[in-house]
């Protein structure tokens, strides 16, 4: 598994990422990481590695877009010195441009959500033990459904950024296909956004996964290793 003990894991990232964690910092009791994927992932740590632990600090803000992680990236994310980040945006940055169209200084149009993403993942390179950039997603799996198709755009241009900055790339797009070949969207997501607890683990999966995550440790009686 990547995370090492004593490490930080900073998530930022919008809605799907806060799902009610505590402010100013996502982090500590009482559900401190919220109720989503980031606390599946924090439980799932402490579960399967126990002699590891890693610090999980929440930093996802609802309804943020690329631009909001810019605003507040020299606090959120560079000032509290992860060892390891996530990013997930883009889901409000293509959203806006559908549920309110006239409103068109809230849209953030595809070659400044690629610039502001790379601009922001680079500024926070150097103090990284790594980086893993996830896509935003949309629960249809009719890849001809204009918010989807453009969601996808969006999603691309993720993976670019992570190349470019040899980050770890997570396609949760991809991740929800086989939920979405057995399941309605909004059995999932009612809006096709926000994710039940099925959805969240889909995504705790997937991000547990690219860190090499250990899933036999999560069996009964599995024995402990360093």
């Amino acid at each position: 598994m990547k995370l090492e003990k004593g490490q930080r894991l900073v998530l930022i990232g919008d809605s799907i990422t806060d799902c009610e964690r505590r402010f100013p910092y996502g982090e500590g009791l009482f559900q401190g990481t919220g109720k989503g994927y980031a606390a599946l992932v924090e439980g799932l740590l402490q579960t399967a590695y126990p002699e590891r632990p890693v610090r999980v600090t929440n930093m996802g803000i609802g309804g943020n877009t690329v631009r909001d992680l810019q605003a507040r990236w020299r606090t959120d994310v560079l000032d509290l010195k992860p060892d390891w980040l996530t990013v997930m945006i883009g889901i409000n940055d293509v959203w806006r441009q559908f549920d309110q169209p006239a409103v068109t200084d809230s849209h953030v149009n595809l070659d400044e959500y690629e610039q502001t993403l790379e601009e922001l993942v680079r500024s926070a390179l150097p103090g990284l033990k790594g980086l893993v950039i996830l896509t935003p997603f949309y629960l249809e799996p009719n890849a001809q459904d204009r918010m989807r198709s453009r969601m996808d755009e969006y999603g691309a241009a993720a993976r670019r950024v992570a190349e470019r900055a040899g980050a770890i790339f997570v396609d949760t797009q991809a991740a929800f296909a086989e939920p979405l070949a057995h399941s309605h969207p909004t059995e999932i997501a009612s809006d096709r956004v926000h994710p039940n607890l099925t959805g969240h683990l889909v995504l705790a999966r997937a991000l547990l996964g690219a860190l090499d995550f250990d899933w036999s440790r999560l069996q009964v009686g599995a024995q402990v290793r360093s």
